[in-house]
């Protein structure tokens, strides 16, 4: 009984602290512009499930993704085991599925610990890729500190959490052959098995020792790599299949007009046209993004999303070239500014402004107009994030609101304005070649 009230206290205070981030988080998201997302919904139902469940584009690179389907997978699938274990908590059972699953539980079980294996060796492979090989990808400057350390943290956590795992079966194995009460006939397994010798000298009392503190560490793990989720980057776990269900339908290379900018023109057009009823308190329109609350919610849940993979990076032409430009930097400040803006509201209200903002504090205009636009980044993202829809949008203010162009597209904006053309003919003069001999 007082094991049960513990553990239902423990997984109380587990999940309400959960919930109480991923609600910052939603908040966040809601910071940026309204947009509406809900055409072709067939469509948006098959590019999740190709992309997020069936992880069509990971195996693009055939290592990474082999490794990452068997960490997801494996996720999901002993996600199934740690439902029993919650049951098992809060009655006081042991294996409550095995009884009405019978012989299958035994399939279940050792299918569990294969997968748990695989996902260890899984997360041994990625800390040696980015501990030991050193791929270029995963060593940029933009992960040093913090982003490396996230990265290390999940995959020893998950390493912890399967070694727990299969040590708790190991014991429970040995402590079902001995006729332990409690500790029922159930189960295969496979994996654990090899452990199980090395605890065969082991006193049935410190066994169970052994199999409880397991437990139980198992399941505390669990809560604690479930409240770090939402504070690292690994939320993408949650938020990936929401995110390619809003991806862009859209052919890649199509811009949007702004709707204040088609509406002047229409006006000049048409001077007779009514002019939109504009409230006298309102802020004016921002041509495109200087902050984090500029940009469209969508724009903001692609930077919870980052999975800080790199591939987006590793295709770009102009980082490959030596420029300042890397769309995963663009994510990550993207995603860290708007943390910060989170904050400044938690602590000052939703009106305090510091005085920073993503354009100049975290992202230079060098780095905008580094880009070719080409959209390889948008591509090869696993999770169709469009880093490229943030640099138009900033690059819009620039020019829009700043008139900070580059020089060389200062001088086309001239040609185009004067002459109909970025050339240096008047249009009166534009087929002179033809009269050429």
């Amino acid at each position: 009984m007082i094991s049960s009230i513990i553990f239902l206290v423990l997984l109380s205070v587990g999940i309400g602290f959960f919930a109480w981030s991923v609600k910052k988080i939603i908040r966040n998201i809601r910071l940026g512009r309204n947009i509406e997302i809900n055409d072709h919904q067939g469509q948006r139902w098959m590019t999740m499930a190709r992309v997020a469940l069936g992880q069509s584009k990971m195996v693009t690179r055939p290592v990474a993704g082999f490794f990452h389907i068997i960490i997801y997978v494996g996720f999901v699938i002993i996600n199934i085991e740690v439902l029993e274990i919650i049951i098992d908590g809060i009655f006081g059972t042991h294996r409550i599925f095995a009884s009405p699953l019978g012989a299958s539980y035994d399939y279940l079980i050792g299918s569990f610990e294969i997968l748990a294996f695989g996902v260890l060796l899984a997360c041994v492979v990625f800390l040696a890729r980015r501990n030991i090989l050193h791929l270029k990808r995963l060593t940029s400057k933009e992960l040093d500190g913090w982003p490396k350390s996230d990265a290390n943290i999940i995959l020893i956590a998950e390493i912890i959490l399967m070694s727990l795992f299969l040590s708790m079966n190991a014991a429970d194995q040995i402590l079902q052959l001995r006729g332990v009460d409690h500790y029922i006939v159930a189960g295969a397994f496979p994996v654990s098995s090899f452990i199980a010798p090395f605890l065969q000298g082991i006193s049935t009392e410190t066994l169970i020792a052994i199999e409880r503190f397991c437990w139980w560490l198992h399941i505390a793990g669990i809560l604690l790599f479930m409240n770090y989720v939402p504070f690292s980057k690994h939320f993408h776990i949650f938020l990936s299949f929401p995110n390619t269900w809003y991806s862009n339908l859209e052919k890649k290379g199509k811009f949007n007009n702004l709707e204040a900018v088609t509406t002047e023109v229409k006006l000049m057009l048409d001077p007779s046209a009514a002019a939109p009823v504009v409230d006298a308190g309102a802020e004016p329109t921002r041509f495109g993004a200087k902050d984090v609350k500029d940009l469209t919610w969508k724009n903001l849940m692609d930077a919870y999303s980052c999975t800080e993979c790199g591939r987006c990076t590793s295709v770009c032409p102009a980082n490959i070239t030596g420029k300042a430009l890397s769309p995963r930097k663009i994510m990550m400040d993207t995603r860290d500014r708007l943390e910060e803006v989170g904050k400044n509201i938690d602590q000052q209200g939703k009106d305090y402004d510091d005085g920073k903002s993503l354009l100049n504090d975290y992202i230079t205009p060098e780095e905008l107009w580094a880009c070719t636009t080409c959209n390889a980044c948008v591509e090869a993202c696993p999770v169709n994030i469009d880093p490229l829809a943030i640099i138009i949008d900033m690059r819009r203010f620039l020019v829009m609101e700043q008139s900070a162009a580059p020089s060389e597209l200062n001088g086309m904006f001239t040609k185009i304005e004067n002459n109909g053309a970025p050339w240096q003919f008047s249009p009166a003069d534009r087929l002179n070649w033809v009269n050429q001999d």
